[in-house]
């Protein structure tokens, strides 16, 4: 079973942040003891130590673009088995299961939106749905949302949250990468922008294609980003990395994204980046 297939019933452990008032809530980067509904409502970051708890896709959604603009294209869109694959469970049943336990689809949403009053192409990477993996589906909408923003002549946003290929599907999935980047140069042809929001973690065939490809690249703090993990890559080369190695501030530092974004100003970034590269 791949790590990001394990989902418990129920929900994951995004949608058990947001609970009750009067409910408490352990922060994973300091051990200190929130009030859920405070934690919640500093958008899951730790007022103690600025741990930054995963958001849903939901929650970046309503985070980045304006209220009441959304509106979702393609939610029915649904892949296949076409390699009848069994990792202890069918993946029609595991498929089944995931949809019945997260309440969605597929691992991302793309559709029509606005932010900051400006028209874009946006989609959104469900994490919770087997790691946020990069299926035949995932890349069906990538890349339509890449083909609308050229077709529109509207820029796009696309928040990444995943775990990278989906190993159910095989090569079917890695064919996303290329596909995906194939229709991204083709907006770029037409002189559209795409603003690229990487969260924590963005890793494998996502960071390895389109994810870091955007004219401008947005990190949330301490995001994890790159194609292998390091204790992966550790155990590969047998040395020990640099503190922060793969983190958002490490790649700023190495010039591979261009700025650190505090998720409550990510809005206001995104419309004022948008303001000026729609316009050149």
């Amino acid at each position: 079973m791949s790590w990001f297939a394990k989902t418990k019933a129920g929900g994951d452990a995004d949608e058990k942040r947001s609970l009750g008032e009067g409910v408490f809530k352990r922060c994973d980067g300091c051990g200190a003891t929130l009030l859920a509904e405070e934690l919640t409502a500093n958008l899951e970051v730790c007022p103690s130590c600025g741990f930054h708890h995963r958001l849903t896709g939901e929650q970046w959604r309503d985070l980045v673009t304006d209220p009441e603009s959304w509106v979702e294209e393609d939610a029915d869109l649904v892949g296949g088995d076409p390699l009848q694959f069994v990792d202890g469970k069918a993946y029609p049943d595991r498929l089944k299961s995931v949809r019945r336990t997260t309440g969605v689809q597929e691992g991302m949403a793309i559709g029509t939106a606005t932010v900051g009053g400006h028209p874009v192409q946006a989609g959104f990477f469900y994490f919770r749905f087997m790691g946020g993996s990069m299926g035949s589906i995932v890349g069906e909408k990538v890349t339509r949302l890449f083909e609308r923003g050229r077709e529109r002549r509207t820029p796009v946003v696309l928040l990444q949250a995943s775990g990278g290929a989906r190993m159910q599907e095989g090569i079917f999935s890695l064919m996303q990468m290329a596909k995906a980047v194939a229709a991204l140069s083709r907006l770029r042809e037409a002189g559209q922008p795409f603003v690229s929001l990487l969260a924590n973690p963005t890793t494998g065939g996502v960071a390895a294609s389109f994810a870091l490809l955007g004219d401008v690249n947005l990190a949330e703090p301490r995001a994890l980003i790159g194609f292998a993990g390091p204790r992966v890559i550790e155990q590969t080369i047998r040395q020990k990395l640099p503190d922060g190695f793969q983190r958002s501030e490490f790649l700023l530092e190495h010039g591979m994204v261009d700025l650190i974004v505090e998720r409550r100003d990510m809005r206001d970034v995104v419309a004022k980046l948008l303001g000026h590269l729609a316009d050149r």
